[in-house]
């Protein structure tokens, strides 16, 4: 085993919240090192979208002409159902209505270049450490500070992921975990979730597209029993298409029992247009190439014990509906950076500290989880069971008498319930490209 380390803060999971959170915890002077069980960020089928609020952050942060050189597409309008001609979020809007927002419009990226971006920027500042191939698997403990009886969170126990064999322990002030829905020190910490109702699993599957294909817009395609978004996508080794394939929830079983070649007709009868590609055995070769997301929709009561804060998808697991996990999480790191980087600095962090997160937090995750509910029981579960064909009729009637409706899904989805702006301490002027 490793001698025992030391450090300030120790951020669990190098994910959008992990990487934001050291980042500009580093930029105000803390000693902050976050914990990544991968060896990169390469990871095939996260979310990818970046959202207005948080490109108006990589602008604070001094980083957005960094962002903007990378292969993306970009949407301004996202319409209500394939062919409706309806338009249900108009991010264009935002522009005259959102004071300072400069860019309002969804970019799609892969989420490990939007991750290297901001860890190269961290990795500027001499009190960022960031440790790949090291997965955390428990917490340390010690006595209580603010009360006479229990324990407190004092670090993590970490064991390398390279095949090395090497483990070890990273003591610190507050350990803050960022590692998801199924979090490791949210677990061993004993901070059970709210589990939600979700009617629906996701599976992610990619469909290239010829460098002449039109160009392809984000579009919910909805049929009775079957539904998928069709997500455009841009990389530096061409176009093609990510679909997310909706189905039942817990069945992912009888999807592989009814075989490849039933799925691939199932992608072709949905999607018609691309139903050559669909059906090749060349583009979906196995159920490999079908990774199954299990949806979960829940919520921390209590996102905190002493030494321990659990934020993003760690504190609250969003449904994929309208995209706007990465957007709460990295909202949830801005919030968390501005609140806790003076005592954290001043090694006087108590759980004061941390419920001031919680009570600032909470409220756009509940409306945005309210939301998506809402979504769940009116549309996608009634789609998927066979008893509605398409968005509810009052809906697409109402879009289409007042258009301008369209920019209140924009801002929920673009903006967010309560937007965070980078502290004035963690800003700077835009940084060359070369850098």
């Amino acid at each position: 085993m490793a001698p025992a380390g030391r450090t300030t803060c120790a951020v669990v999971g190098g994910g959008p919240a992990g990487v934001v959170l050291g980042l500009l915890l580093a930029r105000a002077g803390v000693e902050v090192t976050v914990l990544e069980k991968h060896a990169d960020f390469h990871r095939d089928f996260r979310g990818d979208t970046v959202h207005p609020s948080t490109l108006q952050l990589l602008d604070d942060l001094g980083l957005f002409a960094r962002f903007d050189a990378l292969p993306q597409t970009r949407l301004e309008r996202v319409e209500l159902a394939e062919g409706s001609g309806v338009v249900a979020a108009d991010l264009s809007r935002l522009g005259g209505l959102v004071p300072g927002l400069r860019h309002p419009y969804i970019a799609l990226v892969p989420q490990w270049d939007l991750l290297t971006l901001l860890a190269d920027a961290a990795r500027e500042e001499p009190s960022f450490t960031l440790r790949t191939s090291t997965e955390v698997v428990g917490l340390l403990t010690g006595p209580a500070l603010e009360t006479a009886a229990g324990q407190r969170v004092t670090g993590v126990r970490w064991r390398a992921t390279d095949g090395s064999g090497q483990g070890g322990e990273l003591e610190a002030d507050l350990v803050v975990a960022c590692d998801g829905r199924w979090s490791t020190a949210r677990r061993a910490a004993e901070l059970e979730p709210r589990e939600l109702d979700v009617p629906f699993d996701v599976w992610w599957l990619r469909l290239p597209l010829a460098d002449d294909a039109p160009e392809a817009q984000l579009l919910p395609v909805l049929r009775p029993g079957a539904a998928a978004v069709v997500i455009p996508r841009r990389t530096a080794q061409g176009r093609y298409l990510q679909v997310a394939w909706l189905g039942p929830k817990g069945g992912d079983a009888a999807l592989r029992a009814r075989g490849l070649d039933s799925f691939r007709r199932d992608v072709a009868e949905l999607l018609p247009q691309h139903a050559a590609t669909a059906l090749s055995p060349d583009v979906i070769r196995s159920f490999d190439d079908v990774p199954v997301l299990d949806v979960r929709l829940s919520r921390l009561p209590l996102w905190h014990r002493e030494g321990l804060l659990c934020i993003g998808d760690a504190a609250h697991a969003m449904s994929p509906v309208g995209g706007v996990g990465i957007n709460l999480a990295v909202q949830d790191a801005v919030a968390a950076a501005r609140l806790l980087a003076a005592p954290l600095r001043e090694r006087r962090v108590r759980r004061s500290h941390l419920a001031a997160v919680q009570r600032r937090r909470t409220p756009p995750a509940v409306v945005t989880q309210a939301l998506q509910q809402q979504a769940h029981r009116r549309v996608l579960g009634p789609v998927l069971a066979g008893h509605l064909a398409g968005p509810p009729a009052l809906v697409t009637a109402a879009l289409r008498r007042a258009p301008w409706l369209s920019v209140v899904p924009a801002y929920v989805v673009g903006v967010g319930v309560r937007p965070e702006r980078a502290p004035r301490w963690a800003r700077r002027s835009p940084s060359p490209l070369s850098r």
